[in-house]
């Protein structure tokens, strides 16, 4: 039996014809899609952050290795999780999200590095591993912001023509207002 509503969200968005004709699609199906982008976007940008948090641990661990840094992981912790601008949206509301399925790359260095105890047994890697799971955080990362950019793609497909039809009398915006 073949599934023709693949599981995965990003596998649904990326099918061919998500978007199909967007001019007869019906506007709950244009709005259920839309929110599915952006629902999906979320998720990835909440996944985008933890790998770069934990690419920067990394390089702060190497640096620190090689003798470039004196304090330890410990102290230097509040500012490497700040990130170089500290929080980039710091009036955006907070966002709830469902964890996706991080991408099948570098899978054993992806569970070791993603793992809730990883900051405490950072120093339990030799240097050759840190530097595999750099490389193996760096290919997912990658990954998801192809997939994101593909969904960011679709998200704006799907608005530009949802707000093509509000704007040309098409939909009715009380719906809105009323849940439907």
């Amino acid at each position: 039996m073949t599934d023709t509503h693949p599981e995965r969200r990003i596998d649904q968005i990326k099918a061919d014809g998500f978007i199909g004709d967007l001019e007869t699609m019906p506007i709950a199906e244009l709005r259920a899609k839309r929110n599915m982008c952006d629902s999906l976007d979320k998720e990835y940008a909440y996944y985008r952050r933890m790998l770069h948090g934990r690419l920067d641990l990394l390089s702060f661990e190497l640096r620190r290795r090689t003798g470039d840094e004196e304090r330890s992981l410990i102290e230097a912790l509040p500012e490497i999780l700040a990130g170089p601008h500290g929080d980039p949206n710091p009036g955006a509301r907070p966002m709830g999200v469902e964890l996706p399925d991080l991408p099948d790359i570098g899978r054993r260095g992806l569970d070791k590095v993603m793992a809730d105890d990883f900051v405490s047994h950072i120093g339990d890697f030799n240097d050759e591993e840190l530097e595999e799971i750099r490389r193996s955080l760096a290919e997912a990362e990658q990954v998801l912001s192809d997939d994101r950019r593909v969904v960011f793609e679709s998200y704006d497909k799907l608005q530009t023509e949802l707000a093509r039809r509000y704007r040309e009398g098409l939909a009715d915006p009380s719906e809105l207002i009323s849940g439907a």
